[in-house]
């Protein structure tokens, strides 16, 4: 099982962590996207969006964050972080659907500002990425993880863009709530961390 994945994407990231978790015997392969590894012909024969992550599972090819980690649970009979009770497994989705929306177009966004110079609106991202931070924060007031009883898919989707939000200026010291579940995902076993980059509000730090 390969993972083409940068490690600067948090999309990338979350597929890395689930491996980890999972115990999966799986090999990294670097794409380098700042050089535009991702949209070689090479590469679009894999993905033809031009995006990683992209699992090849021996020739079962995957691509698609939120899909591989829906692909990951299945093959590996982990319905504990895919649940199949259908209220459960509609929550799951509807939170894999906020980090392929609000998370990407709020603190993903404002990251890509920083770590890689691209021409956004700063004050437009972060307030969105602040929209979605209080909402998250008032669930996680409710229950330690964010879909159901017990970590899901939908944590670790959710997780690296939020826990490296304040890259992008984004500051989330104040969502007790929120810090409170990223310590939660990162005491896991076999927690892998996402890279850090010395930029916006981390730079201070």
């Amino acid at each position: 099982m390969k993972l083409y994945y940068n490690p600067l994407s948090g999309h990338s990231h979350r597929v890395h962590l689930f491996l980890s978790i999972l115990g999966a015997d799986y090999d990294l392969v670097v794409v380098d996207v700042p050089g535009g590894a991702h949209k070689t012909p090479q590469f679009l024969k894999l993905n033809r969006f031009g995006q990683v992550p992209v699992l090849d599972d021996d020739g079962t090819v995957i691509s698609d964050s939120n899909a591989i980690l829906v692909y990951l649970a299945k093959k590996f009979g982990k319905s504990d972080w895919l649940p199949e009770a259908p209220v459960v497994a509609a929550t799951v989705q509807r939170w894999l659907s906020v980090a392929a929306g609000e998370i990407a177009f709020g603190p993903a966004a404002a990251r890509l500002i920083t770590v890689f110079g691209v021409p956004l609106n700063p004050e437009e991202v972060i307030a969105r990425a602040h929209g979605i931070l209080k909402l998250i924060d008032a669930e996680l007031s409710e229950r330690d993880w964010i879909a159901a009883a017990q970590p899901t898919i939908a944590d670790l989707a959710l997780y690296g863009y939020i826990a490296r939000a304040p890259e992008g200026n984004v500051d989330i010291s104040d969502y007790r709530n929120v810090n409170a579940w990223l310590r939660r995902i990162e005491a896991f076993p076999k927690f892998v961390p996402f890279g850090k980059t010395a930029v916006g509000l981390s730079a201070r730090s």
